[in-house]
């Protein structure tokens, strides 16, 4: 029975020890002696500058300077000493939790910023393009439309310069028997071929001269009113202008005869003829040219 009894003190006794020496240890951590003091403020010291570069910004967990009788792994550690021991490693873990979604978040702001700054700016490019594009067309057409009027403004130079400058077109002969002045019908008919196109056109003069035979002013009488009866007859069944007509009567002068080689030689008629010559200078031609501009323009 006694031996009984003192196992089961010697039982008690060493399950009482681990305890006493976690609570000597819990003692001693929270008890810090003057040494231990000076020791941790200078460790504090010397890690100040690097607390500042933690993700929490706070100074980084320290273990414990004194170990306890089992030393750091205590095999009869209670739960309140292991939470107590864990419970600022979770605190910190929780903290950079929080520090890690905020990081994300403010990334993702960033990022879809990024993203609009990048669109706003790309359709911002796609217009400037788009105007440039469309102030090129612009100017192509500028540069056309010049153009145009350049070339329109050289030929109305080139026009007006010549515009006292007529040349021969066509060129009609009306004969008459010695003393007469009437026109023949075949006179008339010529003269309806020459005179018919003139309606629609402008820019042109008929020039009309007559010759006669015979002498002196007889001669000069007798050729003014066969060229008088010629321009009589084209102003009332023709309807041109008088304005458009020159008369003169050459009377017995001689006129140009053309030869087989293309000379031209004077000789002297018989009987009475009249010249009549269609002039044109190149207003025509500038009416054509205004009108061709114009429809290339619509």
């Amino acid at each position: 029975m006694k031996n009984r009894t003192l196992l089961g003190l010697v039982l008690c006794a060493m399950l009482a020890l681990p305890v006493l020496a976690q609570d000597n240890a819990n003692s001693n951590s929270t008890q810090t002696p003057p040494a231990t003091a000076t020791q941790s403020s200078t460790q504090s010291a010397s890690q100040t500058s690097s607390s500042a570069t933690t993700a929490s910004g706070k100074e980084p967990l320290q273990p414990e300077a004194r170990e306890g009788f089992w030393g750091r792994v205590n095999p009869f550690a209670r739960k309140k000493y292991v939470r107590r021991q864990t419970e600022p490693i979770r605190d910190r873990v929780n903290e950079l939790d929080e520090l890690t979604a905020a990081n994300s978040k403010q990334i993702k702001d960033v990022d879809a910023r990024a993203q609009q700054g990048i669109q706003i700016a790309s359709a911002k490019a796609a217009e400037a393009d788009q105007h440039a594009t469309e102030a090129g067309n612009k100017a192509m057409a500028a540069q056309q439309t010049a153009d145009k009027a350049s070339t329109r403004l050289n030929t109305v130079e080139q026009v007006v310069t010549n515009i006292d400058q007529y040349q021969a077109s066509t060129q009609t002969e009306i004969r008459f028997k010695p003393g007469q002045t009437v026109l023949s019908k075949n006179a008339k008919e010529a003269l309806d071929e020459m005179a018919t196109p003139l309606k629609s056109e402008r820019g042109y003069i008929v020039e009309v001269q007559g010759f006669s035979s015979g002498h002196g002013q007889v001669a000069i009488a007798t050729s003014q009113k066969m060229a008088e009866s010629v321009v009589r007859y084209l102003v009332l069944n023709h309807d041109i202008p008088v304005y458009r007509i020159y008369l003169v009567g050459m009377g017995n002068a001689p006129a140009p005869a053309t030869t087989a080689e293309g000379s031209e030689k004077p000789k002297r008629i018989n009987g009475g003829r009249v010249e009549v010559s269609l002039l044109k200078n190149n207003l025509e031609q500038l009416a054509s040219t205004t009108s061709t501009t114009d429809q290339q323009q619509k």
